[in-house]
């Protein structure tokens, strides 16, 4: 005979836990299941651990360049089982606080085991059975590995595995030149490595800007990092000096040799092996589960959060998606996810902070624009920082004065960009921005001066 609870939670990455703690405490009683790390990506193989050793580069880079603050210093090496170190103890202690967490709450029995539906209303763990009123799915992603020729001949790393590399490789060749891919670059080219970035497409990250595109691979190769970019015809062979990568570019050696390759190409959801067709749950062609604007999927009593339901790849996203579930079912406060305006940040250095469209997607809207944009060599904030790299733009619409999108490619941009959005949630005029009184000396401060200065698009 199975257990009855009146919900069941499938995952404790970013949205499990947080209605695991809102819906014990509004007295009912949950079964939360994990197979695997509690945490999700984000703590484990995601945003916790990555910026920890985005930390650790910036701190190795900022000392090369003491020089230029008036330090005198000798040789920076780099202790990369240090580096690693430090990146796990971040991971460990974010991980054990969100299994302490659940374990300790009252009314929440939690299951580590996978689970699979036998019905729509009961879930299968190992040899037990649980049946729940509700169902909620955070199963998440994980990462995809194309089918590319050879990719099974040779070992490669992707971005959960490579979390736990020993060693720093001596010629890292990335596949893929999006957010995932520059991140590690950036990252493992200041611990000292060699890096080569192969993308398939005709610039870097394809869906930014294409001057946000441009400077973005300007900063990097200004850091010795090579890009490769139409990679039509990407394969690879084992090579006695490690990993032989075909590229066939239309320029540059037609095969990059290196001592160790990352996939960064895509991600895929956790959702193949839940048993979803004896639940009756539709996915879509990608795998994705389809949900409404409520997160409810074509099962009622059954959702979907977080990057299972391919709304939204982010940490915010998925805590967002659990603020909809909880507001609608808890608060009688009717929340969606289209009142969700999209946000996210690339953490390069300088880190690119991003909301609402991109210059491409407003023209294409046929909108009448206003755009600003102000070099961050005018930012005083960054100029006293010797950090200059970048540009802010702005995109509003002309007619009703609208904030349609923001990029800040720059020190601080990720912070930054947030006042913006914040304006563009309270559903304002861009003028509210304009006559702000920011904090000077800061990045923010030029941001009512770059709406200031906007002028029509050509």
């Amino acid at each position: 005979m199975s257990k009855h609870f009146d919900a069941i939670i499938i995952g404790a990455g970013q949205a499990g836990p947080s209605l695991a703690g809102r819906l014990t405490a509004a007295g009912k009683s949950v079964a939360l299941v994990e197979r695997k790390l509690f945490g999700g990506t984000c703590v484990n193989t995601g945003c916790m651990p990555t910026k920890a050793m985005v930390a650790s580069a910036y701190a190795i880079h900022t000392a090369r360049r003491g020089a230029e603050y008036g330090m005198a210093v000798g040789a920076v090496s780099v202790d990369f089982a240090r580096v690693m170190a430090r990146k796990e103890k971040v991971r460990l202690d974010a991980r054990s606080g969100v299994e302490s967490w659940l374990k300790g709450m009252k009314n929440c029995t939690v299951f580590e085991a996978h689970a699979r539906f036998e019905s729509p209303t009961e879930i299968r763990i190992g040899e037990e059975l649980i049946s729940g009123e509700q169902i909620f799915l955070n199963t998440g992603a994980r990462a995809a590995v194309p089918d590319f020729s050879g990719v099974d001949e040779v070992s490669y790393f992707t971005n959960s595995s490579i979390m736990d590399l020993t060693e720093l490789p001596e010629h890292l060749v990335i596949i893929g030149g999006s957010y995932i891919g520059l991140e590690f670059a950036q990252m493992f080219r200041r611990f000292g490595s060699k890096i080569t970035v192969i993308e398939k497409g005709p610039r870097l990250i394809a869906r930014e800007d294409p001057d946000v595109s441009d400077t973005i691979r300007a900063i990097l190769e200004e850091e010795g990092i090579h890009v490769r970019l139409n990679a039509e015809c990407i394969r690879f062979a084992k090579h006695e000096d490690g990993i032989a990568a075909g590229v066939d570019c239309t320029s540059g050696p037609p095969e990059v040799i290196g001592s160790h390759v990352l996939l960064a190409t895509g991600r895929r959801p956790n959702t193949d092996d839940l048993g979803l067709d004896k639940a009756g749950v539709k996915t879509d062609a990608r795998g994705y589960i389809e949900v409404d604007d409520f997160l409810r999927t074509n099962v009622p009593h059954i959702f979907a959060m977080g990057e299972c339901n391919g709304h939204g790849a982010f940490t915010h996203t998925a805590y967002n998606d659990f603020e909809i579930v909880a507001a609608d079912l808890l608060d009688n406060d009717t929340r969606r996810v289209t009142d969700r305006i999209l946000a996210y940040a690339l953490y390069i250095d300088p880190p690119l902070g991003r909301a609402g469209m991109t210059e491409t997607e407003a023209r294409k809207s046929g909108r009448k624009l206003l755009i600003g944009t102000r070099p961050m060599t005018r930012v005083g904030r960054a100029v006293e920082k010797g950090e200059t790299q970048g540009f802010m733009k702005v995109i509003v619409d002309a007619d009703t004065k609208e904030i349609l999108g923001a990029s800040i490619l720059g020190t601080g941009g990720d912070e930054a960009i947030q006042s913006i959005l914040d304006v563009m949630y309270a559903k304002r005029p861009y003028t509210t921005i304009t006559r702000a009184v920011h904090i000077h000396p800061t990045v923010s401060e030029l941001i009512p001066t770059v709406f200031g200065d906007l002028s029509p698009a050509t």
